[in-house]
């Protein structure tokens, strides 16, 4: 297929890209940067541009002859969206609302939608499976469900082919290190971890130690990068018009935060110092994934089931790279 990538240089993005090309996919990137990297795109691909320019985005879909869309660009910082709504409904909603549009002026139906586990807000029951009530509790996670019954609407209304994936805790990175995770500022806890051992945080802060889990951290579903990568490659085989799939993307296993740190020790071997800090509002005390739909429609399991290995191809990337993108010129 010819595929329109929308965020395809943010880290997410950037990986479905090397394994659309990897599959025989031609690609095209649209992104503005105002989160992705150039860096992670390959040469000839990008396309510079904002959602909301619709014009452009038709005239993309029809010049590239595309035939789906993956959509990443989205900002997804609970607390950001808490503090700042109206910069998320613009984003994660308008502008997405606004890509549909264009879709449906360019004949283009088929959409793989990147949406997120924060729409079941505090899920009653763990692990979650899809059946679980969709009850989100800041902006960031009602954005991506109004985006889902939009598509849903859209499917019925107009014929969209689509699959909504539901992402636990994306981690890792490409195991070559040619790509991998690079935000500013870092909110992820592995990367945040491996910069202990690069000399860049002098100390891990452990954001409460009192929850009711084996070691009183926060348990967590940590998924590989190219894992997710390759759900969105099985959904985008699976569409059919005017239907539409919402599937949990994870492992079903559950990794607490002294786990992760620990991990990290053992792959840089590294001592990294950890102090204990007051817990965060909202932190729920497990978030694991119930997987069992998406290996049922889409046929897909995870190759990363250990944490260990998940870090050592972040390792690997931060390792080479410790400035991000930063630490060498695009080849």
């Amino acid at each position: 297929m010819n595929v329109m990538v929308v965020g395809g240089a943010g880290y997410i993005g950037s990986h479905a890209v090397r394994l659309l090309l990897d599959a025989g996919h031609t690609v095209c990137v649209y992104d503005n940067l105002s989160l992705g990297h150039r860096e992670a795109v390959p040469d000839g691909l990008l396309v510079e541009g904002e959602l909301s320019d619709r014009e452009k985005i038709v005239s993309t879909l029809r010049s590239e002859r595309i035939d789906a869309v993956m959509h990443f660009a989205a900002f997804a910082l609970v607390n950001e969206s808490v503090n700042d709504p109206a910069l998320y409904y613009r984003n994660n909603v308008v502008a997405a609302l606004e890509l549909l549009d264009a879709m449906r002026e360019a004949d283009v139906t088929k959409i793989v939608f990147s949406s997120t586990t924060a729409t079941y807000g505090e899920p009653d029951v763990i692990p979650i499976p899809e059946t679980t009530p969709q009850r989100p509790i800041n902006p960031y996670g009602f954005t991506k469900l109004v985006i889902e019954q939009a598509l849903a609407d859209y499917a019925a209304a107009y014929g969209f082919s689509y699959a909504a994936l539901r992402y636990f805790n994306a981690a890792g990175a490409r195991p070559d290190g040619s790509i991998g995770e690079d935000h500013n500022p870092e909110t992820h806890l592995i990367p945040i971890v491996l910069q202990v051992a690069l000399g860049q945080r002098e100390r891990i802060t452990i954001f409460g130690d009192d929850y009711d889990t084996p070691d009183g951290t926060c348990i967590r579903d940590y998924i590989h990068i190219d894992d997710l990568g390759d759900a969105h490659l099985r959904a985008l085989d699976r569409l059919e018009p005017g239907k539409g799939l919402c599937v949990n993307l994870g492992t079903g296993r559950g990794t607490s935060v002294r786990e992760i740190v620990e991990a990290c020790r053992e792959v840089t071997g590294h001592p990294i110092p950890e102090v204990t800090g007051e817990r965060r509002a909202g932190d729920p005390p497990r978030l694991i994934a119930d997987a069992t739909l998406a290996k049922e429609v889409l046929g897909w399991t995870p190759s990363y089931t250990d944490v260990k290995s998940i870090v050592e191809t972040a390792w690997r990337w931060h390792h080479s790279h410790p400035q991000g993108y930063a630490s060498r010129v695009k080849v």
